[in-house]
């Protein structure tokens, strides 16, 4: 299905399907990716207020110029040990569709790698079993130089339920920043 053939007038046209570019990461030691449409900043990790009475893999909050951002610990949300902060560490902003809204959340990550352009043809279904982490969370498997990449699903990993309580998380703290004042 990589390749589409479209007849015009009398000739051939071989076209291609476009190249998804993706945003590759480590949590742990296995690579991971999404699509970089899903991506809004990649940042350093700041001061990260952590907030009780949370999910483990919540690792807290942020202030992202004024606006309070939830960020989460992708390697406990994957059901991992939660990650161990390093140099080498960022979060990983993506924007996710909350009902009639948008809620920017940060995804901490071990290490960003880089940027891959893979087309379709190396890109397979995610598999029914053989994983240790929640296939639903699994959006593809992309084969890139004879290693796979976990493309993950991030409407699954960052479910509307759970995103309904990350919203609520952070309006409160917005309430309790500007009430400090």
């Amino acid at each position: 299905m990589s390749n589409l053939i479209r007849r015009e007038a009398s000739r051939t046209v071989a076209v291609q399907e476009p190249v998804g570019q993706y945003l590759t990461f480590l949590v742990g030691t296995e690579s991971f990716a999404v699509s970089i449409l899903d991506i809004k900043e990649i940042i350093e990790i700041a001061s990260v207020t952590r907030v009780p009475l949370t999910p483990d893999y919540i690792y807290g909050v942020i202030n992202l110029r004024g606006s309070v951002v939830p960020v989460i610990d992708l390697s406990a949300r994957l059901s991992r040990k939660r990650s161990e902060v390093n140099k080498r560490s960022c979060i990983v902003l993506v924007a996710v569709e909350v009902g009639d809204s948008v809620q920017l959340v940060g995804m901490l990550v071990d290490e960003v790698r880089e940027i891959l352009e893979i087309p379709p043809a190396n890109i397979q279904p995610a598999p029914d079993f053989g994983t240790d982490i929640r296939t639903d969370f699994i959006q593809a498997m992309a084969r890139v130089d004879d290693v796979f990449i976990i493309l993950l699903a991030i409407s699954r990993v960052l479910s509307l339920d759970e995103l309904s309580l990350l919203s609520d998380l952070a309006q409160s703290q917005e309430h309790l920043i500007a009430n400090a004042d």
